[in-house]
């Protein structure tokens, strides 16, 4: 009888256990479209980088897959603890191992259920909520930074190539002073020394050449990289950006007031303060003892003299955790919170001060070098080109000398290599304030 029953309890118990565990992982068949790249054949606009930038960057996709694992934890941090499902044999007889030998022999079944003191499963659940809303903060902010990157990358690139350009149309005008200058010596116009300079210039400009190549295969690695693509991928920009429009922002005060309101690293910061604070309440909370609650069933087998067969046993079991080792352990548990609490004040503070000095920098090189833009555009170079011609002019009527006409060729040409260079760091500038604020409408 005792048997059937042992049979009965353990299949019991394996139908709970399979149904625990019925529901497997399986890997879903979804038709993933494949992640964007570029080939280098044709042409790399900036937000053809960004959108391939946002979605390969490995660094990003971890951060991803940090905040989406962090968003499972809430629940099961504010979940019970596991029942405890149990089976046993009690007082069995050692020299015969019989189930109905014994009055006291019985196999119990028992289930039991731990109950924390009211508040701890709140704040655990609280906790784990501030530090996945801290993971999926972080991963906005590092979008930010990236996109910021990017676009600071793809500018570097484009000044680059606008100043290789430049250099190239250059050494080809160098050719011909060259030439007129050898044409106006031969027939007995000129000086040896013109000859010399122009062959002069030309090799400086190939020397200047050399090292702008190098910089940009150094920057085209650096976006590769942003993109998460082979690092001598060929990277081919556009002949012109699509804008070179330098937008008016608000002032500094404001930006200041936008960053506390839309930067998500002060979220952050302020999300894993609060994490602190639950877990120094909950460490305060482990002053309070656990309850444990259960309840057995005990099967026995045999005939009594008296009643007959021997009746079953039923047990019920209450448990509470005693701290009574409180000043070694909840009271240095709490400390140590309280401790680390007070360290996100401060890393929050920290965090503060950086982004305001982030964005005090790259407003003031923004407006620095969006001044010389403009003076670039409306001054220096209007006024080299027209210096170049009149130069030029009276060169060939012998009324200026050669040296004259290269300095003034070779000042354009830095100014106009200076305008894009300048543009490029407004851009660069430009971008590093949005993802300092947090705000992208800052961009264009």
């Amino acid at each position: 009888m005792l048997r059937m029953k042992l049979i009965t309890a353990m299949t019991f118990m394996a139908l709970i256990a399979s149904h625990a565990f019925a529901t497997e992982l399986s890997v879903v068949d979804e038709s993933v479209s494949p992640p964007p790249s570029y080939s280098g054949s044709g042409v790399l606009k900036l937000h053809d980088a960004l959108e391939i930038a946002l979605i390969n960057n490995q660094g990003l996709a971890g951060l991803r897959a940090k905040a989406e694992a962090m968003s499972a934890i809430p629940g099961q941090a504010g979940a019970l603890p596991d029942p405890v499902l149990g089976i046993s044999a009690l007082n069995l007889p050692t020299d015969t191992f019989d189930f109905d030998q014994e009055p006291m022999t019985q196999l119990q079944i028992s289930l039991s259920q731990s109950f924390p003191f009211p508040g701890k499963r709140g704040l655990r659940r609280d906790a784990a909520a501030f530090e996945a809303t801290a993971a999926a903060d972080h991963l906005l902010d590092q979008q930010l930074q990236l996109t910021a990157g990017v676009r600071g990358t793809w500018w570097q690139l484009m000044y680059l190539d606008q100043a290789i350009e430049i250099v190239e149309q250059n050494r080809g005008l160098m050719r011909d002073f060259v030439e007129i200058a050898q044409t106006k010596y031969k027939v007995g116009k000129g000086l040896q020394q013109d000859v010399l300079l122009a062959q002069l210039e030309l090799s400086r400009l190939l020397n200047r050449l050399l090292p702008l190549n190098g910089m940009r295969d150094a920057a085209a690695a650096d976006l590769n990289a942003l993109m998460d693509l082979q690092a001598n991928q060929p990277i081919t920009l556009p002949q012109r950006p699509s804008s070179t429009t330098l937008p008016e922002i608000p002032s500094e005060n404001q930006l200041l007031d936008m960053a506390l309101e839309s930067r998500p690293l002060l979220n952050v910061a302020r999300q894993l303060t609060e994490a602190s604070r639950m877990r120094m309440d909950l460490a305060k909370r482990d002053y309070y003892p656990d309850f444990t609650l259960g309840a057995g069933y005990g099967f026995r087998d045999g005939e009594d003299p008296i009643r007959g067969e021997r009746p079953d046993f039923a047990s019920f079991i209450f448990k509470v955790n005693v701290p009574i080792y409180f000043k070694s352990k909840q009271s240095k548990a709490v400390d140590q919170r309280s401790s680390e609490y007070f360290q996100s004040k401060h890393i929050f503070n920290e965090t503060l001060r950086s982004v305001q000095a982030s964005i005090a920098r790259n407003y003031s090189q923004y407006h620095a070098t969006r001044d010389q833009v403009s003076l670039f555009e409306s001054a220096i170079i209007p006024q080299a080109r027209q210096t170049v011609s009149a130069m030029l002019s009276g060169y060939q009527v012998n009324q200026v000398d050669f040296l004259n006409v290269l300095n003034a060729q070779i000042t354009l040409y830095n100014a106009q290599i200076s305008y894009w260079e300048a543009m490029s760091n407004a851009k660069r500038s430009l971008a590093k304030l949005a993802a300092s604020v947090g705000s992208e409408e800052l961009y264009e």
